[in-house]
């Protein structure tokens, strides 16, 4: 469990900084410093510059309902400040636009119906899970296995990631989608050093742009194409409205507030069941969900979920317990091999994938091997009361439980790794504030984290760190071994990351436990001593740092020779 004083890597992320010639191989920055520098052997460099991407090519994922209403004004407006050049007001991120507005609202299904439309017109078209740094990482790094698969296999995720921001910089007219951004200045990098084609962003974020892109407020659907998009769910496109179908389905769309997701979700279930509108107005009980500013879609989903799973229940009950396990992974590609320990066998679990679709709850790949579903969803169902005997809310133990059997025994099959990552965070991150912990769980995070840091991303196991720390002193106390060394690599990763003022007092707790845990010349106390001397040094404050490194210096002496 203990790691010695090893300085990790920083975040993977581009840099203004062009690639630089490193002998007769280019070294690529991908640090936002500028600082980190993953040098590409002259083979690599001279595959990202030949390697053509085919006609068409993209990894554009599926959306839950395909059908795309009401925003042909949006879109045109999105076509047209993509296409255009020169202006002074966006001239640090040329060809850049981001889409903002609340959950469910069709951000992404507008991005995706844009990148769909106009992708002839682009040399390559790929889209990002952006929710965090390390999802960026992963999916840039995605982008070289599908291009140049015979050198990526070789090499690790750093590497790729280098690879195709180098393939980008050679070769111009390609568009990035930015999906679900937390943060905005996660991508300022990459704009800087990429600026030979499109990016679009979304994001539930509408402040903090105004440095990176010019932002596109998404409002929701006028009450026309509400009527649209949950009619033509519900009985087809084919189908003519009655006047009574007409004033319900207006009536129907309004108490939903024009949300597009909650219209998606209701236009599955009525086509499913054969509810009629006004069968269905009155089961969510004709009351609208509004609050200070307006719609509140946690409440609206929460209400259309209600019928909708007891409906998804009686056809299939796998597919209930799926979907539980499903909302504390991460929302986008899940893979179907995954979820099988689930199910008894390949048959039942497509058929419990195929009803969750059908209800539009979930969305497939384009080969259908991964699953994804909307954050809001997840949202709602997380929030349910926990039923389990043991206080798991349900689906947890499920979640926690496939992550743990998910695990690769080994470092080199970095491709599982990268398609596991998201989802052992996402399980880390949505610990609710009761859930039991669980030695086995803390295991996968910790797991999972030393596989970041023996990549040199050790910024990036912090959430994992985190709660590895809490299930720890939760199960074994304070000062168990296991706890004490997780407590150590948490200050690392926040030094790696530049967060001293976190660091350093994890590093004195650490420190001050081992002396009176272990004793004073135990080695891991000694690399307690020294990691706290070097977190001191990197503050600027040598009169605390150099005694510390005498003394671990004289006890080693004693110790080691």
């Amino acid at each position: 469990m203990t790691d010695g004083a090893v300085a990790g890597g920083g975040g993977l992320q581009a840099t203004g900084a062009r690639s630089m010639a490193v002998g007769g191989d280019v070294g690529v920055a991908i640090t936002g410093d500028g600082a980190r520098v993953v040098v590409l052997p002259a083979e690599a460099v001279r595959w990202a510059r030949e390697v053509e991407a085919p006609p068409g090519a993209g990894n554009l994922p599926g959306s839950a309902s395909g059908v795309f209403v009401g925003r042909q004004d949006e879109l045109a407006e999105l076509r047209r400040l993509l296409a255009a050049e020169g202006e002074a007001a966006v001239t640090q991120v040329s060809g850049t636009r981001a889409i903002h507005g609340l959950g469910g609202i069709g951000k992404s299904t507008l991005a995706l119906h844009y990148a769909h439309t106009f992708r002839r017109t682009y040399t390559l078209v790929w889209w990002i899970n952006a929710a965090s740094t390390e999802q960026i990482v992963t999916s840039l790094a995605a982008l070289a296995v599908r291009l140049c698969p015979q050198w990526a296999a070789t090499v690790g995720v750093q590497e790729r990631a280098a690879w195709a921001i180098l393939w980008l910089q050679w070769h111009p007219g390609w568009l990035l989608v930015f999906d679900n951004v937390e943060d905005p200045t996660d991508l300022r990098h990459y704009l800087g050093t990429l600026p030979d084609g499109h990016h679009l962003a979304t994001s539930r974020i509408a402040t903090g742009w105004h440095a990176i892109a010019p932002a596109m407020p998404l409002g929701l659907l006028d009450a026309e194409a509400a009527v649209g998009l949950l009619c033509t769910l519900a009985f087809g496109p084919q189908h003519t409205l009655t006047p009574q179908q007409r004033r319900d389905a207006a009536a129907l769309a309004t108490d939903l507030g024009y949300l597009p997701l909650a219209l998606e979700q209701a236009g599955a279930y009525l086509f499913e069941t054969g509810t009629s509108l006004a069968d269905y107005r009155q089961m969510l009980g004709h009351v609208m969900d509004t609050a200070a500013g307006g719609i509140d879609p946690e409440r609206s989903i929460a209400r259309i979920w209600h019928h909708t799973l007891t409906a998804i229940e009686r056809r299939d009950p796998q597919a209930v317990t799926l979907l539980d396990a499903i909302a504390w992974l991460a929302p986008d590609d899940i893979p179907r091999a995954m979820l099988a320990p689930l199910c008894p066998d390949p048959l039942t679990l497509g058929e419990a994938l195929g009803a969750l679709h059908a209800y539009n709850m979930i969305a497939y790949s384009a080969d259908r091997q991964d699953v994804s579903v909307h954050r809001l969803v997840q949202t709602v169902l997380r929030h349910r009361p926990a039923t389990d005997p043991d206080g798991y809310p349900p689906g947890r133990r499920d979640a926690e439980h496939l992550i743990q059997q998910a695990l690769p025994d080994e470092d080199t099959d970095t491709s599982r790794w990268e398609r596991l990552l998201p989802h052992v965070v996402a399980v880390a991150d949505s610990t609710p504030p009761d859930s039991p912990a669980s030695t086995e769980t803390a295991g996968a995070y910790h797991a999972a984290a030393q596989y970041l840091y023996r990549q040199g991303r050790d910024s990036h196991t912090i959430p994992l760190r985190k709660t590895t720390l809490a299930q720890y002193e939760q199960i074994l106390g304070d000062t168990h071994p296991y706890t004490l060394a997780s407590r150590n690599n948490l200050a690392r990763a926040y030094r790696v990351a530049g967060d001293l003022e976190r660091a350093i007092p994890l590093y004195e707790a650490t420190l001050t436990q081992r002396e009176q845990v272990l004793g004073d010349t135990h080695p891991d106390t000694l690399i307690s001593r020294n990691n706290l001397a070097y977190a001191y040094q990197s503050a600027g404050d040598l009169q605390r740092a150099i005694p510390l490194y005498e003394a671990t210096l004289t006890q080693r002496e004693q110790v080691l020779g």
